[in-house]
C-alpha cells in the first residue's frame, strides 16, 4: 500500500521567527501516519531539520551539475551533505518563470537521484492548455520526458505531483473527481517508465489544499497525498492536513 505524504512547498516564505514559532508547534507530530515533509528556502533547510525533527526537510530546486561555474544555483550533492532528504523538480514556477523545459529538468531529476534524493517532480497543465483539450498530451511528454534513463534501483526514490497551474494560489481546487482523472492517467504512463512500479509510485495532488478539501481528494485511489503551498505554512492547518490522512 502506498504511503500518503503530505510535502509543504515554502516557497519564498517564512523568516527566521515564522520557522522557530513553526518548529515550536509541530513537536507533538511524532504519532501521524503520513510522511510529513517540508521544502523551505534552501539558506533555511539546515535550521528546519534541526528544529522540526518529526519533518523531512528537503529542497524545492536543484541544479543539473554537483559542482562548477554555476553561480546561485543549488548542488545537489551538497543539498545531500547538508542533510536533506528530497527536492522538488519541475514545480510549474520553474517552468514558467525561469524556462526549464523538460529536457533540463529530465538532466535535474537524474542528478538528484544519483546524490540520493527522493525526487517530486511535478507536471501540470494551464486554464488555456485544459480548455483546449491539449492538456492530456501535455502531461504525458512532462511525465515521460522528465523520467527518461530512471534506473530501476531508484523506483522507491520517485514521486510525481500534479499541479492544475490554474488552481495554484488561485482558491480554484481541481475537484476530487477531475483530480482523480488525471491521477489515473499518469498511473496508467508510468507503466511504459521502464524501471519504475506504476503502482507503487505515490502521485500527490498539489493547487489550493486545504484542511477542508483534503479527504474528498485523497479517497480516490489514485491521490497518494498532497504538495501544499499557503496552508503549509501555519503548524496548526500543516498538522490538520497530516491527521487527516488516518
Amino acid at each position: 500500500m502506498r504511503k500518503v505524504h503530505i510535502v509543504g512547498n515554502w516557497k519564498m516564505n517564512q523568516n527566521l521567527e515564522e520557522i522557530n514559532s513553526f518548529s515550536g508547534a509541530v513537536q507533538d507530530m511524532n504519532d501521524i501516519s503520513c510522511e510529513a515533509w517540508i521544502a523551505p528556502q534552501a539558506i533555511h533547510i539546515n535550521l528546519l531539520k534541526m528544529k522540526a525533527s518529526s519533518i523531512k526537510v528537503g529542497a524545492q530546486n536543484c541544479s543539473n551539475h554537483d559542482s562548477g561555474a554555476f553561480t546561485g544555483e543549488l548542488s545537489p550533492k551538497s543539498l545531500k551533505d547538508l542533510g536533506a532528504h528530497f527536492v522538488i523538480v519541475g514545480h510549474s514556477e520553474r517552468r514558467a518563470i525561469f524556462g526549464e523545459d523538460d529536457a533540463l529538468l529530465n538532466e535535474k531529476v537524474l542528478k538528484a537521484l544519483e546524490n540520493n534524493l527522493k525526487v517530486i517532480l511535478c507536471v501540470g497543465e494551464t486554464l488555456e492548455e485544459r480548455e483546449s483539450g491539449e492538456f492530456k498530451s501535455i502531461l504525458k511528454n512532462q511525465l515521460l520526458l522528465g523520467l527518461k534513463n530512471i534506473s530501476a534501483s531508484k523506483k522507491g526514490d520517485i514521486l510525481i505531483a500534479y499541479e492544475p497551474v490554474w488552481a495554484i494560489g488561485t482558491g480554484k481546487v481541481a475537484s476530487p473527481a477531475q483530480a482523480q482523472e488525471v491521477h489515473a492517467l499518469l498511473r496508467e504512463e508510468l507503466k511504459s517508465v521502464s524501471g519504475l512500479d506504476a503502482q507503487q509510485t505515490p502521485i500527490l495532488y498539489g493547487g489550493s489544499v486545504k484542511p477542508d478539501n483534503i479527504q474528498g481528494l485523497l479517497e480516490n485511489a489514485d491521490i497518494d497525498g498532497a504538495l501544499v503551498g499557503g496552508a503549509s505554512l501555519k503548524p496548526d492547518s500543516f498538522k490538520d492536513l497530516c491527521k487527516l490522512t488516518k
